[in-house]
């Protein structure tokens, strides 16, 4: 008996170890999780990236989804979750597969089924994918993981749309979500991408929390902006939000953070001084900034008026209060971006330089009788704060009765898309920043002129449309320089939106976070942290 006892006894003993062995292990692990904690440049509220322009919604949309295609920092498009894509000889159909092995982040696989509603909704607000749905003669779903695009004409718009960057990229959605109507927010965050959302850590605005997404197999080519590999090595990535920009830079000195997405011009000298932080321009391309008119309601439904506005702001004074830093910014008429392959110069004369006297002349002669211009100021963006108060401004000096509205930035994004009147809420100029990137082409969104279906502002230009649709069609690089030129003139001739100049922005980071990507995206796989 005393044998049997001590038998048990000892593999009771045993069990226990091995019990108490592995809950070591569990904790140890949780202890050296390793979280990036990261302060982006405005809170998160809206979880749809089909629904809104929003660069935060944006890069929670690369977090948590993938996309079929991707771009590399060679500007050359390549497969992300497609294996591979053949095209007929007549460039008038496409055949896409599937990687195998793709699941979404509630484990279940991804099919053709899934991607080809993902297009169907995007398609329905995104400008390219509008103008691609205009040529599409039909899609087919051949299998499980294979589908087929068949065109009614050849165009570079299949590729172009299912990879593009920004701002509205084609993220792949499970189908029982995609199928949800555009007008809709989605009701589920649930992506192929290599971070998953932690829906239960969710406060809007103020805090987001991702985790690896142990379902996600990364490609094998290295990473260069959205292409290749995204390969997580952390376990969690938190956003917070900071306001105050101030606490947010303390934050970052004091350890409390790990990255900072965009510093203030006039605190990078707090941050470039010190030994333990990098400053660094991750996207080089940058952005421009801007405003837009409300075309729905007086005093800006009139042309002329528009006009006198334009010629009343100039940008030097723009880009020095947003900016301050030359080296950081140059004034810029291109609405494609200068530098880029469709930059133009047209315009430069009303938009560059301000002309007061020739803006309070326009504004006589249009009748202008005191309308009340309401301009929305998202007072937490360090650069976009800066731009409504420069063009109040100017607004005033040619004779304009004008209102500053400040709000948040999440608030502003949501109020740009109202389109009721300034009495109920509404708006007559918002500011805006747009990638160069996102903008470089006829088919950005800041210069669609479909009216309704356009971006906030709402401009109703069909012969824009008209050449877009020319765009696409053609071939000839020299012969879509010369359409984007007439984008161009049409776009500043009935200020569809007014360019403010052309800037880059630094991120900041501690040193102990590595591996962090040069691209126009902000991205969080690929960077490494150590173990404490």
């Amino acid at each position: 008996m005393a044998c049997t006892f001590t038998l048990r006894h000892a593999r009771r003993m045993l069990v226990l170890a091995i019990a108490f062995c592995m809950l070591s292990m569990t904790f140890t692990s949780m202890s050296k999780a390793q979280t990036i904690t990261a302060v982006m440049q405005t809170g998160l509220r809206i979880l749809d990236p089909v629904l809104t322009t929003n660069y935060t919604t944006r890069n929670y949309g690369y977090m948590v989804y993938d996309t079929l295609l991707s771009v590399d920092a060679d500007y050359k498009i390549q497969p992300q979750m497609v294996e591979k894509w053949t095209e007929s000889a007549d460039k008038k159909t496409y055949t896409f597969t599937l990687r195998g092995g793709l699941k979404w982040s509630d484990g279940t696989s991804v099919t053709a089924e899934d991607c080809v509603a993902s297009i169907k909704r995007w398609a329905q607000l995104d400008t390219t994918g509008q103008v691609l749905m205009t040529m599409l003669e039909e899609i087919r779903i051949l299998d499980d993981k294979t589908f087929e695009v068949i065109l009614k004409e050849p165009t570079g718009l299949l590729l172009e749309g299912l990879s593009k960057l920004s701002s509205r990229p084609c993220f792949m959605m499970p189908k029982h979500i995609a199928e949800t109507p555009a007008s809709e927010p989605i009701s589920a965050s649930i992506g192929s991408g290599p971070f998953k959302f932690v829906a239960s850590e969710f406060k809007p605005g103020l805090k987001v929390v991702f985790e690896r997404n142990e379902h996600y197999v990364p490609r094998s080519e290295p990473p260069s902006w959205t292409a290749g590999g995204k390969v997580v090595n952390v376990d969690r990535v938190v956003w917070v939000s900071m306001p105050d920009q101030m606490t947010a830079v303390n934050a970052l000195l004091s350890g409390e953070i790990d990255y900072m997405e965009l510093v203030p011009y006039d605190l990078l000298p707090m941050l470039e001084s010190n030994e333990d932080i990098k400053v660094e321009v991750l996207d080089e391309l940058g952005q421009w900034a801007q405003y837009r008119f409300n075309f729905l309601y007086p005093p800006f439904n009139n042309k002329q008026i528009r006009q006198a506005a334009m010629y009343a702001v100039g940008q030097e004074s723009a880009m020095k209060a947003a900016v301050g830093n030359s080296k950081y910014y140059e004034t810029c008429a291109a609405v494609f971006g200068c530098g880029t392959r469709y930059a133009s110069s047209y315009g430069s004369d009303i938009v560059v330089s301000p002309d007061v006297e020739k803006a309070k002349k326009l504004l006589a002669q249009a009748g202008y009788d005191g309308t009340p211009v309401v301009i929305l100021n998202p007072t937490d963006n360090a650069v976009l704060s800066a731009l409504p108060v420069v063009v109040a401004a100017g607004l005033r000096k040619a004779g304009f009765n004008v209102k500053l509205k400040p709000m948040d930035w999440q608030t502003f994004a949501v109020a740009r898309n109202s389109k009721k009147p300034v009495e109920d809420g509404g708006w007559n100029v918002i500011p805006g920043a747009s990638s160069l990137v996102a903008s470089s082409d006829p088919f950005s969104a800041t210069v669609a002129g479909s009216g309704a279906k356009a971006w906030a502002g709402w401009p109703d230009v069909p012969e824009i449309e008209a050449l877009k649709l020319e765009f696409a069609r053609a071939i000839d690089p020299e012969e879509r320089k010369r359409i984007a030129e007439e984008v161009q003139k049409l776009v500043i001739d009935n200020g569809v939106i007014i360019p403010l100049g052309q800037y880059v922005a630094a991120a900041a980071y501690s040193k102990t976070l590595t591996g962090l990507l040069h691209s126009p995206i902000t991205t969080f796989w690929n960077v490494q942290k150590p173990v404490k």
